[in-house]
């Protein structure tokens, strides 16, 4: 006779605001304590692997960071000392440990919203032993406006952000005129944005903004785009557009020194 096993014909379905894993990144960590507004990204909630899991649970409490809005973070004393440049949305991480490996003397504050994305790259992180990332998780916006202080970044780098590429769309893309003005006060004087698309029209938007911002110079003496430099990994994702023909362009514009 099998044994009879009783069962919950009605579960509680897991609120949406709750950790999908225990001591793991939060579902939604600023909620409602700041405004909402037009996002540039779109959340992914796919499938996460059983390692990636592990990473997350494990690893959160030691490398990660919730965006919540509520606190300063203290950059010298998260990263020991270290100059600091923020990646916003960096994937599957792949690239992202790539850079931390070449160049331990700079920590990366890494962040994105997609949650498979953050447990591989901690599981990267852990196996090559790259002390110098931390992973965010939230809005880049709110990072930017409520958690680091002026001129504390020695960097910033967008690559491949979401095109939006319907029009009515646009408003959504992050290089924005109020985006730079926002970054540029959170940036040394000297310190690089690097932005790269294989979107031709969203890099020419991103090359007319740069380009009229006050608070920027283009890094190229004579203008337009940069070569890719070496330091910027060429990704799966990258080669996967080049083999179908796409141009990608760079764009490394300097925070000026003479602006406030």
């Amino acid at each position: 006779m099998s044994e009879l096993r009783e069962t919950n014909p009605h579960p509680v379905p897991r609120p949406k605001t709750a950790p999908r894993f225990p001591g793991g990144p939060a579902a939604d960590p600023a909620g409602d304590h700041h405004e909402r507004r037009i996002r540039s990204f779109q959340p992914r909630r796919s499938r996460v692997a059983p390692g990636q899991r592990d990473a997350l649970e494990r690893l959160w409490p030691v490398w990660g960071i919730d965006i919540d809005g509520l606190r300063v973070l203290d950059l010298d004393e998260m990263f020991g000392g270290l100059p600091v440049v923020l990646e916003i949305g960096f994937g599957m991480g792949e690239a992202t440990a790539l850079m931390a490996a070449e160049d331990p003397g700079t920590g990366i504050l890494a962040v994105d919203v997609h949650t498979p994305g953050q447990g591989n790259l901690l599981v990267l992180a852990e196996r090559n032993g790259l002390s110098n990332i931390r992973v965010a998780n939230g809005d880049a916006i709110i990072l930017l406006q409520k958690m680091l202080p002026p001129d504390s970044l020695d960097g910033i780098r967008v690559y491949f952000p979401d095109p939006w590429p319907k029009k009515r769309h646009h408003k959504r893309r992050l290089i924005q005129p109020e985006f730079l003005t926002l970054a540029a006060r959170r940036m040394k004087p000297g310190a690089v944005l690097h932005c790269a698309t294989d979107w031709e029209p969203y890099a020419e938007q991103m090359l007319d903004v740069f380009t009229a911002h006050p608070d920027f110079e283009n890094t190229q003496p004579g203008g337009g785009y940069a070569p890719r430099p070496e330091f910027r990994p060429l990704t799966r994702f990258e080669g996967q557009g080049l083999d179908k023909g796409h141009t990608v362009h760079d764009l490394l514009f300097r925070r000026r020194s003479d602006t406030v």
